[in-house]
This record gives structure tokens, C-alpha cells and sequence, in this order.
């Protein structure tokens, strides 16, 4: 990960968590399972996106407060997995591998 944007960092964490959740039959799900899903799949494309108006950010408090939404969102994404695995849809791999990298990310917005 050395050397490469926050923004593909994040962007490999989306499509990571995106390939995972495709593989899943929604019709087999519960409630809460699809409830959770579908939270995930959103709160995925939030953080890109504001990872993406960090960079992009004009001023240092404007990148400021969309580190502290992103961050706000991270660590969201990282209850949702845990969740999720709860359900057997993340292994114990994918949780600790998505986790280190959302962990990672959140340090260098920190």
C-alpha cells in the first residue's frame, strides 16, 4: 500500500467489499441480513466519495472535515463488515484484511 493514494486505497476496499457482497444470493437473506447489505453497499460509495473531496479539498479545513466524515464512515464500514460476518457472509480473513486497510486509510486521514 506503500505509495499509493488514499483514493485507490479506497477504491481497492470498495471493490474489494463490492466482489464480496456480489457473490451473495439477496433472495436467501433475511431481513436484517439484506437491511445490512444494503447499508454496506451505500456506506461503500460514501467513504470513496469522501475520500475522493478530501483530495480534492481547496483548504486545510475543508479537507479537515471531510477526513472527519470519512474517518466517521471507516470505522462505520468496519461495524457493518463485522456485522455482516456475523451473518457468514465476510470470512475471518476478509474482516481482518478489510479492516487493516480501512485501519490504514484512517491513519493517513488522521
Amino acid at each position: 500500500m506503500a505509495g499509493t493514494s488514499i483514493s485507490q486505497q479506497t477504491k481497492d476496499v470498495t471493490a474489494q467489499v463490492s466482489t464480496i457482497l456480489a457473490s451473495q444470493d439477496i433472495d436467501n437473506l433475511s431481513s436484517a441480513e439484506r437491511e445490512v447489505l444494503a447499508t454496506i453497499k451505500s456506506r461503500v460509495i460514501d467513504v470513496r466519495l469522501e475520500v475522493r473531496d478530501y483530495e480534492y479539498a481547496e483548504t486545510r479545513a475543508e479537507q479537515l472535515t471531510h477526513a472527519k466524515a470519512a474517518i466517521k464512515r471507516l470505522k462505520h464500514l468496519q461495524k457493518d463488515i463485522l456485522k455482516l460476518s456475523e451473518y457468514g457472509l465476510f470470512s475471518a480473513v476478509d474482516v481482518a484484511q478489510l479492516t487493516a486497510q480501512t485501519e490504514h486509510i484512517i491513519e493517513q486521514l488522521a
